[in-house]
């Protein structure tokens, strides 16, 4: 091939197979966007992310084809069109990672093997073969390196908006609501691209290891929006904390399966228009504060559920006094009475509900409280709302 580039004859064979890119028949491309993304599940299960990549995988594969037709052979400059740059803004926003972008080169091996099969319906002659092979070969493994390159930079300019750029005025505005001023609600929803109208539920959402991965802090923060059904406001508290809001109440099953095993989550009320967009948040706070001071193992906690026990521990001494003194020996049992008294006492000591909701026999519910009382100070029938308060204490402390 030497310095002056490929033969005529080559160049013409090069031009022929990107054709046949250029206009790739549907298969292809769906057999190329089932490659990249089940080579990264977290991009596969996000449907408008996916979406993202499947469109930048048909402009990749478009972009190489035009350029390769106009000059067949030449070096072919990154893609730094609409479709690969959603990408990289994309991920910055659910907090994906970058190393997801390895997933392109999965696609660069299924788009490779295709132009092999082209190749060898376009000639027989093995010198002209091999010399475009080598062409493209390192044609494509270039222009992916490029664009991937191009990708990076884009997401580490998208971070830096997020961080430095209109992020910071939407903390800004975020404080401003929060303090109460005067702010007209349109501008206020203009800045933070976020209704303030409708209900609201907040999150403090915070990993207690600032040196782990944060990028996970930002996929808690999708997931809470989508256990609200809606696209979430998150502002970086700091950085290992984001503040969140979703509009409207949150299915916390879904949201404790999806958030990442070093992620922690306050949830605050929910409440209606800028006021219960304010109130949330700030029982959040209160959620967040009641779980670093009793050093709670619990990973998810809502605000409904920790209201009293908050107000109690306020004092975390005179808290524990109560708790022995309510529970007595009760207090170093084991995890699973600890359970069965407290789900019988919020069952409204109804032991048929409460046997049902831990998956467990009636007779066997009934062994455990029997078992109960005998540790217990005073009998559970005489005193069980106190017993309810000080499992629940037990149940948050660490």
């Amino acid at each position: 091939m030497g310095t002056t580039g490929p033969s005529p004859q080559v160049r013409d064979l090069i031009r022929q197979c990107a054709q046949v890119v250029v206009n790739a028949p549907a298969e292809w491309l769906e057999e190329l966007d089932r490659a990249v993304l089940g080579a990264n599940p977290a991009i596969a299960s996000d449907p408008e992310l996916a979406a993202a990549v499947s469109r930048s995988n048909r402009s990749n594969l478009l972009f190489w084809g035009a350029a390769n037709v106009r000059e067949p052979g030449a070096p072919v400059p990154p893609n730094a069109g609409a479709e690969p740059m959603s990408v990289a803004r994309e991920m910055v926003r659910r907090g994906v990672d970058s190393y997801t972008l390895d997933a392109y080169r999965v696609g660069e091996g299924v788009a490779w093997r295709r132009l092999m099969d082209i190749a060898f319906e376009m000639t027989s002659d093995p010198a002209d073969l091999h010399a475009m092979l080598d062409v493209c070969s390192q044609s494509i493994s270039d222009f992916i390196e490029a664009t991937l390159a191009a990708i990076a930079t884009q997401i580490e300019l998208e971070r830096d908006e997020l961080t430095r750029g209109s992020h910071a005025e939407r903390r800004a505005t975020v404080a401003l609501l929060l303090e109460g001023a005067p702010i007209p609600r349109q501008r206020a929803e203009s800045r933070l691209a976020y209704g303030l109208g409708g209900s609201h539920t907040a999150a403090v959402i915070w990993t207690d290891d600032p040196g782990s991965d944060l990028s996970q802090l930002d996929r808690a923060a999708e997931a809470f929006g989508q256990a609200a059904g809606g696209r979430p406001l998150s502002v970086l508290a700091s950085s290992a904390t984001r503040w969140v809001w979703a509009p409207g109440p949150v299915d916390v099953d879904t949201l404790t399966h999806a958030a990442g095993r070093e992620v922690r989550v306050a949830i605050g009320s929910t409440g209606a228009g800028v006021d219960g967009f304010r109130r949330s948040h700030f029982d959040a706070l209160t959620t967040q504060h009641m779980m670093a001071r009793l050093h709670s193992p619990q990973q998810v906690a809502e605000f409904t559920d920790i209201e009293m026990v908050s107000l109690l521990t306020t004092n975390a001494d005179r808290a524990a006094v109560f708790v022995k003194r309510v529970l007595g020996d009760l207090e170093s049992a084991s995890p699973e009475l600890h359970s069965a008294v407290r789900m019988f006492v919020r069952e409204q000591c109804n032991v048929s509900r409460a046997a049902g909701r831990l998956f467990t026999h009636r007779n066997t519910l009934l062994r455990r409280l029997a078992r109960a009382d005998e540790l217990l100070p005073r009998p559970l029938a005489d005193n069980s709302v106190e017993v309810g308060v000080a499992l629940d204490v037990l149940h948050w402390r660490g």
